[in-house]
């Protein structure tokens, strides 16, 4: 299987006035082409740190990794090219229409005018967006933002898609629609997919893999029936067994997850 993503070691050391904060000791960890990656940690274990090193929006102080080819170090805009991000909160312009996002979305990426229309229609229409393209966005249900969110970050035809707990505050129907969203983009495209969240039903029903990392390091790896099996002695145990097992502590409400907890 080739692998998409690959570190080795990674590492990142904040600075404090109290003195360094270690907040990711050493990762190691390899993602495979068309893989959902669900990637767990209690608060504080270096999962949103790991993430931001991944998307090259925080320097790491150790280690390497490649994304789809292209090292962090030595070519962070390859990085960048390769790989879309929906952060945890979006960005989008509350008084623009959806439209008006997608299409700014494509010329930011240097598209022609026509073609950033047309990219916009392609993506409306893949999203279940076609109907919202002139509502303004601040108009939007938390789901449809979700959803325009992840269309953004396609514009460009990623080949990998980082997802930071992107069903934080949606309701069962919606956290529904954006897995079978995940899912699609899987199967139709081959995108690869790096999911961090904090549901754990979330992570069992949509995971081929899974990572669990504590204190920095990664704690546990593989996928969700052996880790059941090996962690909670079942593959009908619940994952928050399985996590518990690994972890000693359950992970926090999704909703209390600070932005760039480290």
């Amino acid at each position: 299987m080739t692998a998409v993503i690959s570190a080795a070691g990674l590492a990142r050391t904040f600075h404090t006035k109290a003195g360094p904060v270690e907040a990711v000791l050493g990762i190691d960890l390899t993602v495979h082409a068309g893989e959902i990656l669900g990637f767990l940690g209690p608060n504080g274990a270096g999962k949103t740190t790991t993430l931001r090193m991944l998307t090259t929006l925080l320097r790491p102080t150790g280690g390497a990794a490649t994304v789809a080819g292209h090292d962090l170090a030595t070519d962070p805009a390859g990085v960048r090219r390769a790989s879309g991000y929906v952060a945890q909160s979006g960005g989008v312009d509350p008084q623009v229409t959806v439209r008006e996002e997608l299409v700014t979305q494509g010329r930011m990426y240097r598209l022609p005018k026509a073609e950033a229309v047309a990219r916009a229609g392609e993506l409306a229409a893949e999203l279940d967006l076609a109907g919202l393209l002139d509502r303004r966005t601040g108009a939007l249900s938390g789901g449809q933002r979700r959803r325009l969110d992840i269309a953004l970050a396609l514009t460009h035809r990623p080949r990998v898609l980082f997802l930071d707990e992107p069903t934080t505050g949606l309701d069962p129907g919606s956290r529904a629609d954006l897995w079978d969203l995940v899912r699609r983009l899987r199967d139709r495209h081959g995108t690869t997919v790096f999911l961090t969240t904090h549901y754990l039903d979330e992570a069992d029903a949509l995971a081929d893999r899974l990572v669990i990392v504590d204190r920095g390091t990664v704690a546990a790896e593989g996928t969700p029936a052996a880790l059941k099996l090996r962690h909670a002695g079942s593959v009908d145990a619940t994952l928050q067994d399985t996590f518990l097992a690994v972890t000693g502590r359950g992970p926090a409400p999704a909703a209390d997850t600070p932005p760039l907890a480290v």
